[in-house]
């Protein structure tokens, strides 16, 4: 049985950043009162408190890590990453108030303008001198971006931008910092120039000063939420609120003074998801924060299951504890397990983020394929941590359920993460359009229903050839024991070379199947948005398996270069528990298509208790790796 250096999991899983991530913990550390503060401040003293925990930590460099040094920032993107995960390990209302302030509203000033803007805002927004929000979802309108109702027009007779919006429903909504605490907005909508629309662009538009709201803004606080109830969520509506022509933040489309609209990206939808695209931190930020919620969650429920005894099951002299009873391991290891491989998951994202970003890596393709991990990585990351925390909190029986333990504001606060910064079904959606046109810049522009018409235009062959399982199988000869087409039946369970291949063949079996599905409705002179409606299930099904392989291939590569020893021996009997519970949890897909015979289904149950059965001496320092500081934990009903 290996046995664990804590400090040495600690210094792996927090990797290069282990400094960013230490500086977070100690501020959170520090301010810890801030999760008591939650349940009995009122809604508005709680808001100001998170506020104030935001200023302080801009104070100490950890919020700003990600914008350039010249602006009084750190320079590093992957630093700044890091330190926002690492948030999730405290008061959520903190995280996302941080998100909104210095990622929405700092990363689109940052991404989306050019140096005049970085010169008017960035120094005062990393301070927090000025608070701003994000204002692009609407009422009417929220994954659908390009059909957002607010009207930018632009008035050559003043050289100004008029904001307008032109009913209830293109009101604003759900905008962090925008009920309390907002100085500017960044907006997003429809910009007219000469009576011609040019589509969604951002511009920069104030809306109070010295806290009193300016003529013509609106504003309408959402109220009380679910959760994160330190966010002031307001409503934001313009009633011609003009603004001088220089905010629109025009890295990628300007408006010269006489009225002539320019963009170096001629055609307007790929002009337009190049504009998200810059913006695709959000998502990897908001999946690492789930991930790290999902730390938190396990860290409790594991220290309790090892302190808390119930019943006479093994001595009659001494109840048992519950890590030890094999239903308690089933529902709380292979969690773990999916938590260590959804982490080294999110580090591969981040180091994309970080080169694309930095112009390490200056590929269209590889800015395709950055957004589709991104998506797939953050609605992974967040229905996990959903999931998670509700196994953890029934896990601690009814201490669970008291606020003091954490679950309920756990529950609460990461709720939320499966709709924000991307519906999670939507986000798959994506994923399965990039395999589907093999992340073509051709074809980046391409919504739903141009993804069902260019998979029509392809020849069957083609369909087949690009999306077929069979290559694989002839590949799996040369790499699994047998060569033969029994592979999946003579290859060890252990053996990650099997284990990567059965997600492997489930992911390319369901894309070719996809394809064959969207080729066949048009063949059949059905409309396209029949053809994709029909097919969303397996849309879906087909990106979640691609990103579940690839969260399998990220653990197995992060264990590759480790030296023997005891470390890389606990990390590998994660690894199979995860792939193996993986496997297990779409067993009858497996059987369905041949993949998995039910004796050998039957072996990976067996195979799945026994390593949940060795994972079980290892639980506390697995957790322990985490490094959630003690006074985040709180629970003293589960944890003495």
């Amino acid at each position: 049985m290996p046995t664990i250096d804590v400090p040495e999991l600690t210094r792996l899983l927090d990797g290069t950043y282990a400094e960013a991530r230490a500086l977070v913990r100690t501020n959170l550390a520090e301010h810890s009162e801030v999760l008591e503060q939650a349940e009995t401040l009122s809604r508005t003293d709680y808001r100001e408190r998170v506020k104030e925990l935001v200023l302080t930590m801009a104070a100490t460099g950890q919020t700003g890590m990600g914008f350039p040094r010249e602006y009084g920032g750190g320079g590093d993107l992957g630093a700044s990453i890091a330190s926002f995960e690492t948030l999730a390990y405290g008061d959520l209302s903190v995280l996302v108030k941080v998100g909104v302030q210095f990622g929405l509203f700092g990363g689109a000033i940052l991404q989306l303008g050019t140096k005049r803007h970085h010169d008017a805002y960035l120094a005062d927004l990393i301070t927090g001198r000025l608070m701003g929000c994000f204002a692009m979802t609407e009422t009417g309108h929220g994954s659908n971006v390009q059909a957002l109702g607010t009207i930018a027009t632009y008035d050559p007779a003043t050289d100004e931008l008029v904001v307008t919006t032109p009913d209830e429903i293109s009101g604003k909504d759900y905008i962090g910092n925008a009920a309390m605490h907002a100085d500017v907005a960044v907006v997003f909508a429809q910009l007219e120039v000469g009576g011609t629309s040019h589509g969604v662009h951002a511009l920069v538009v104030p809306l109070r000063e010295d806290g009193r709201l300016l003529p013509g803004v609106r504003v309408e606080d959402d109220g009380l939420k679910m959760g994160l109830n330190g966010v002031d969520n307001g409503r934001l509506w313009f009633d011609g609120v003009r603004v001088p022509r220089g905010n629109l933040l025009d890295r990628f489309a300007s408006v010269s003074e006489d009225g002539v609209y320019e963009s170096p990206i001629d055609n307007p939808d790929r002009r337009f998801f190049t504009m998200l695209g810059t913006l695709v931190q959000g998502r990897v930020c908001v999946g690492g924060a789930g991930i790290n919620a999902a730390k938190v969650a396990l860290t409790i429920a594991t220290k309790y299951a090892v302190r808390r005894r119930q019943f006479n099951a093994a001595s009659p002299d001494q109840e048992q504890l519950l890590l030890d009873y094999g239903l308690h391991q089933r529902r709380l290891l292979p969690l773990l397990a999916r938590t260590y491989a959804l982490h080294f998951a999110q580090e591969v994202v981040s180091a994309q983020l970080h080169d694309v970003f930095s112009d390490a890596v200056d590929d269209e393709q590889a800015r395709r394929q950055l957004e589709s991990r991104a998506a797939g990585t953050k609605a992974l990351g967040t229905w996990h941590a959903t999931r998670t925390i509700q196994e953890c909190r029934e896990a601690c029986g009814g201490a669970g359920y008291l606020a003091v333990n954490r679950f309920a504001a756990l529950k609460a606060d990461t709720d939320v993460f499966t709709t924000f910064e991307g519906d999670n079904h939507v986000l798959l959606q994506l994923v399965a359009k990039g395999l589907l046109t093999d992340y073509s810049s051709d074809f980046e522009d391409l919504d739903q229903l141009g993804v069902v018409r260019f998979v029509a235009g392809m020849a069957l062959e083609t369909v087949i050839e690009r999306t077929s399982a069979h290559k694989l199988l002839e590949r799996l000869k040369d790499v699994l024991p047998g060569g033969s087409d029994d592979w999946d039946q003579e290859a060890g369970l252990l053996d990650p070379h099997y284990q990567l291949a059965m997600l492997r063949f489930r992911e390319e079996h369901m894309l070719s199947g996809v394809a064959r599905r969207l080729k066949r409705g048009i063949d059949d002179g059905l409309n396209p948005g029949e053809v994709f409606s029909r097919a969303q299930d397996h849309v879906i099904g087909a990106a979640r398996a691609h990103v579940e392989r690839l969260v399998l291939e990220a653990f197995v590569d992060k264990i590759g270069p480790l030296p023997d020893g005891d470390l890389r021996a606990a990390l590998t009997l994660l690894c199979n528990l995860h792939a193996l519970a993986t496997i297990e949890q779409d067993r009858a897909w497996f059987m369905e298509h041949g993949r998995l015979t039910v004796q050998r289904s039957k072996a990976i149950t067996r195979e799945v208790n026994d390593l949940c059965l060795a994972v079980r001496p290892l639980a506390v320092d697995l957790v322990d790796g985490f490094a959630v500081p003690p006074e985040l934990l709180r629970s003293p009903e589960l944890l003495g």
